[in-house]
């Protein structure tokens, strides 16, 4: 039961509100030695759970490079540069990734977009940049609506794309419930099917996208009266 004191450890820090790193790392050497272990032992776990979650560890290391990446002028640099391609507009901009967002998770590479990692720094703030070059400055209403199609498109194209890629969770997911309802079908079958319905995805959504910039030029329109 001793070494329970590193939960109220962390209980305790929270509620302080102390530096979080410090606190489970406070929580840690009291759990080790509440469990008879010495400080040598105590660094050594430490180290050896390290070395074998390394691979997860350095996923958490993308969050504070794009933030000190935003705070360099991603977000400007990235609106410069869709600013010079006049043929760009916003709803084609997000059916373009929707596009690449859904190849690349019917190949089971999902981390390569995301809210973090690419709508926020880098497709929103593009998004903007081609609307505001096609229908000039825009209101704060209209500037959250691309933000929120933004979103919306890498969560869509995630979410039929991946169910392609027959060894990814959510396809296994299926097959064992199906399993369980006395219907056997394999991974490889399920990843089949659910191309059209990626493909009707594809094509509905993209023709909300595409109605989206008709729809800017008319707030646009109806502003300046």
């Amino acid at each position: 039961m001793m070494t329970l004191l590193g939960v109220a450890v962390v209980v305790l820090g929270f509620i302080v509100r102390a530096n979080p790193l410090l606190v489970i790392g406070t929580a840690a050497f009291v759990t080790g030695w509440a469990a008879g272990l010495s400080p040598v032992e105590i660094l050594s776990a430490f180290g050896r759970a390290f070395n074998d979650n390394r691979y997860v560890s350095l996923l958490w290391l993308i969050l504070p490079l794009i933030g000190l990446l935003e705070r360099y002028g991603l977000q400007e640099r990235a609106r410069m540069l869709i600013a010079r391609i006049r043929v760009v507009t916003a709803g084609r901009l997000l059916l373009l990734y929707f596009a690449l967002r859904q190849l690349t998770a019917s190949v089971g590479l999902t981390s390569l977009g995301g809210q973090a990692q690419m709508v926020r720094p880098l497709i929103a703030p593009m998004a903007e940049a081609a609307a505001e070059r096609e229908v000039g400055q825009l209101a704060d209403s209209t500037r959250y609506c691309i933000r929120a199609n933004a979103a919306a498109v890498d969560n869509v194209a995630a979410f039929f794309g991946e169910d392609i890629f027959l060894a990814f969770s959510s396809v296994l997911l299926i097959k064992g419930f199906l399993q369980q309802s006395g219907i056997i079908v394999q991974p490889f079958q399920l990843s089949v099917w659910a191309i059209p319905t990626a493909v009707l995805a594809l094509l509905i959504h993209g023709t909300r996208l595409l109605l989206l910039d008709r729809r800017l030029k008319r707030e646009a329109l109806r502003a300046a009266e």
